[in-house]
C-alpha cells in the first residue's frame, strides 16, 4: 500500500512538471536556487559576512582562576544594587575539582543564559591601600583566530559581584605580536593611565584610545546597563560613517586578539574597613562555620585600612591585617565576554569557512585570494587590488597575454598612463613572443600573418642568411632580413642585379665593373658562336684573342663565385654544375644522401631543413650562377 501511494505521488509530480513550459520551469528553478550576494546578474558588487559574536565558543586564557590550584574563599554582595553604604557580603568556596564549585574561563564565552548564569571568578584580590601598591593585573586573553572588523567589546559582570574600578582593553592585529591600547576605564584616568578623561577625538587622532569614568555611573552612558560595560569601536570617531574610504579606521577596527586587564578592583579612597563577627578567626585567615557566614562591611574614607590606625605598629597586628585582607574574598567575576563584529574579507566574500588546515578563511570572490581576500588571484593583476565599496567592487582583472604567458605583474606607472584601465605586464612569454602583452615576436622571429595573435605558432623564424645578412633580426611584420650591400632577397640569400659573388664574408656580393658586365651579359645571354662558321662575329685575330683572354680571366674566378651553398656550408658547395663549351654541355652529377627532415619552400626557392645533406639530382647552373632572367648573380639560383 505504501509503495502504491509513493507511485501515485511520483506520477502526479511528473504530470505537474510536464504541464509547465520549459522556459517557465527553468525560471522557477533559478528563482529557487540560492543567489551569490557578491554578484548581481553576473556583475560584481560589495558583499560582507554576517554579523556574529566572534568570541562565542572561543577559549579564553585567564591568568587567575578561583580554586584552580586549591580550594579558596570568595565573597559577593547579598544585594545586587550595591548602592547602600552599609551592605552585607556572603562567602562561598570555589574548588576546581568540584563541578558545582568550579568557575573556569570557558564560562566567559559559553551561551549567555540569564536563567542559568555561569561565571568566571578570579582568585581573591588584595585591596589597595595606596597608589604605590602594585596593580592587580588579572588578564583575560581572547584569540579570535582570524582578522575581524569589530563593532563592540562587551563585559557582563556576575550578579552581586563588584564592578572593577580600572580596566584596560588592548587589541592585536598580528596574532599577538604587537598590542595597541583600545579603551581605558578608570575613576582616575590621569593617576592610573596618564590620560585625560573623555578625550575628544578628531580626524587627526582617530586611532587614539580614550579613557572614561562613565562605567562608574551606569546611567550616564548609553551602552552600560547595570553591570555591563560595552565599548563601541567607532563611537565618537569622525570617519565612522564612511568606513570604506578611511584606511585609518579600517585598521582601527581590525583585530585578531583581545586582551582585557583588570588593574584595580577598588581605589584607595574606596577601600573598606571590615568588622567581623566574634566567631571569625582573623589571624588564621579563616571563617568559623556560622549559619549565614556573613561579613558586615562599612565603607570609610581613605586610609581606612591603615594598619597603624587599626592595630598599632606591632608585627602581630600586621600579620593579623594580612590575614584579614586575605579573608575578605573580593575578586573579579565576569559572566559573559562577547566581541561583536564581522569576519574581515574586505568586501570580497559573504562568508568565512574552514580551509584544508582547519583555519577560518574567507570564501573569496571577485578573483581575490588570501585568508582576508587581501590580494588578487595569480595572473589577475591587470588592475590594483582594492577593498570593495558600494561604488566600486574593485574586482581583480585577468592579464591580457594572448595565451602566451601564465604569469604577470602589476605596474602602477603603466596603469596611470592607460587612464587607470590596464596595468598588467606579462612575464615569461612563450611561443617565441615578447612584449607587455606577448603581442609581438621576439628577436629572430616575425609574425605569421596567416595565424591569429593567440596562436602558439604565430611567430616564425627569420632564417636570415648567415653571410648575406647583417644580423639575425628581421622585420617583425614582413620577415625581411637586413641585407648587406649588394645582397637581396627576403632572407638575403642572393646578389642583387649588377653584383657578383666574392670570397669575402664581409662583402659577399661586389659590384661588377661596367666593361665586364657588358661582356658577361653578352656571353651569358647568347650562346658562344662557332668559330668555323663563315658569319661568326668573332675571328681568330686580335679581337678573338682578347675575348679569349677575358674568358680565361673570368674562368679563374669561377670556382670562387659558387656562392649558393658556399654561404650556407662554409664554402663547400654540393650543387651540380654545367658549363657551356661551344654548343656542347657537360653535366656534373653529385650524389648525396637524401635529407632526413624534408623540404620547404619560401620566396620561390627550394630550401632544405637539414643543410648537411642534400638530395642527389642533376642541375644546370649557367656561367657561375648568373641568372639571365634577372641579369644578376643568384646565391641559390638553379635552373
Amino acid at each position: 500500500m505504501a509503495k502504491l501511494v509513493q507511485l501515485i505521488l511520483l506520477l502526479a509530480t511528473l504530470q505537474f512538471v510536464l504541464a509547465i513550459p520549459t522556459d517557465i520551469y527553468l525560471k522557477m528553478l533559478a528563482a529557487q536556487a540560492p543567489t551569490d550576494p557578491c554578484y548581481d546578474d553576473d556583475k560584481a558588487r560589495k558583499c560582507i559576512p554576517d554579523f556574529v559574536n566572534a568570541a562565542y565558543g572561543t577559549p579564553v586564557l585567564a591568568t587567575s582562576t578561583c580554586g584552580y590550584n586549591e580550594p579558596q574563599r570568595y565573597c559577593e554582595h547579598t544585594s545586587v544594587s550595591g548602592s547602600s553604604k552599609s551592605q552585607d557580603m556572603t562567602c562561598h568556596t570555589c574548588d576546581n575539582d568540584n563541578p558545582q564549585q568550579r568557575f573556569p574561563a570557558s564560562a566567559l564565552t559559553d551561551l549567555n543564559n540569564s536563567n542559568n548564569v555561569t561565571c568566571w571568578r578570579s582568585e581573591p584580590i588584595t585591596p589597595v591601600t595606596s597608589m604605590n601598591a602594585p596593580p592587580d593585573n588579572v588578564t583575560l586573553l581572547l584569540t579570535l583566530g582570524k582578522k575581524y572588523e569589530l563593532t563592540y567589546i562587551s563585559l557582563q559582570f556576575c550578579p552581586k559581584a563588584p564592578k572593577p574600578d580600572s580596566i584596560a582593553i588592548y587589541k592585536s592585529a598580528d596574532f599577538g605580536k604587537t598590542w595597541l591600547p583600545y579603551q581605558f576605564y578608570s575613576s582616575q584616568c590621569r593617576r592610573v593611565y596618564g590620560r585625560p578623561n573623555r578625550l575628544t577625538i578628531t580626524k587627526h587622532n582617530e586611532q587614539e584610545a580614550r579613557c572614561t569614568d562613565a562605567h562608574r555611573h551606569a546611567g550616564e552612558m548609553s551602552g552600560i546597563q547595570g553591570t555591563r560595560i560595552a565599548f563601541s569601536t567607532l563611537e565618537g570617531r569622525p570617519s565612522a560613517r564612511d568606513l570604506d574610504s578611511s584606511p585609518v579606521l579600517q585598521d582601527w577596527v581590525t583585530a585578531t586578539d583581545i586582551k582585557v586587564v583588570f588593574n584595580r578592583l577598588q581605589m584607595p579612597e574606596q577601600a573598606t574597613k571590615l568588622t567581623l563577627e566574634p566567631n571569625v578567626d582573623i589571624k588564621a585567615g579563616k571563617y568559623s562555620e556560622t549559619e549565614s557566614n556573613t561579613l558586615h562591611i562599612h565603607q570609610l574614607g581613605s586610609n581606612a585600612l591603615d594598619q597603624q590606625s587599626m592595630y598599632g605598629t606591632s608585627g602581630a597586628a600586621a600579620g593579623g591585617t594580612s590575614a584579614l585582607i586575605a579573608s575578605t574574598g573580593q575578586h573579579y567575576a565576569v559572566s559573559d565576554f562577547s566581541v561583536g563584529g564581522r569576519c574581515k574579507c574586505n568586501g570580497h566574500a559573504s562568508k568565512c569557512i574552514p580551509d584544508h588546515h582547519g583555519l577560518l578563511t574567507c570564501d573569496c570572490k571577485h578573483n581575490t585570494s588570501g585568508r582576508d581576500c587581501e590580494r588578487c588571484k595569480p595572473f589577475h593583476f591587470d588592475r590594483p587590488w582594492g577593498r570593495a565599496t558600494a561604488r566600486d567592487p574593485n574586482e581583480c582583472k585577468i592579464c591580457n597575454c594572448n595565451n602566451h604567458a601564465r604569469q604577470c605583474r602589476f605596474n602602477m606607472e603603466l596603469f596611470k598612463k592607460s587612464g587607470r584601465v590596464s596595468g598588467g605586464v606579462c612575464q615569461n612569454c612563450r611561443h617565441n613572443t615578447a612584449g607587455r602583452y606577448c603581442d609581438y615576436c621576439k628577436e629572430g622571429y616575425y609574425r605569421d600573418p596567416t595565424k591569429p595573435l593567440n596562436h602558439r605558432r604565430v611567430c616564425k623564424s627569420c632564417e636570415c642568411h648567415p653571410i648575406g645578412s647583417s644580423g639575425k633580426t628581421c622585420n617583425h611584420t614582413s620577415g625581411q632580413c637586413p641585407c648587406k650591400d649588394g645582397v637581396t632577397g627576403l632572407t638575403c640569400n642572393r646578389c642583387a642585379r649588377g653584383y657578383q659573388q666574392s670570397r669575402s664574408h664581409i662583402a659577399p656580393c661586389i659590384k661588377v665593373p661596367p666593361r665586364m658586365s657588358n661582356m658577361l651579359d653578352t656571353q651569358n645571354t647568347e650562346p658562344e658562336p662557332n668559330p668555323y662558321e663563315a658569319n661568326a662575329p668573332y675571328r681568330t685575330d686580335g679581337g678573338r684573342g682578347k675575348m679569349r683572354k677575358m674568358q680565361n680571366k673570368h674562368k679563374k674566378v669561377k670556382p670562387e663565385q659558387i656562392l649558393q651553398k658556399g654561404l650556407r656550408n662554409n664554402g663547400e658547395s654540393n650543387w651540380s654544375r654545367s658549363e657551356h663549351r661551344g654548343n656542347k654541355q657537360r653535366t656534373i652529377r653529385i650524389h648525396q644522401r637524401k635529407p632526413t627532415t624534408g623540404t620547404r619552400k619560401r620566396d620561390g626557392e627550394v630550401r632544405f631543413t637539414n643543410t648537411d645533406h642534400f638530395q642527389a639530382f642533376p642541375t644546370r647552373v649557367r656561367n657561375n650562377e648568373y641568372n639571365p632572367k634577372t641579369r644578376s648573380y643568384d646565391l641559390d639560383h638553379t635552373d
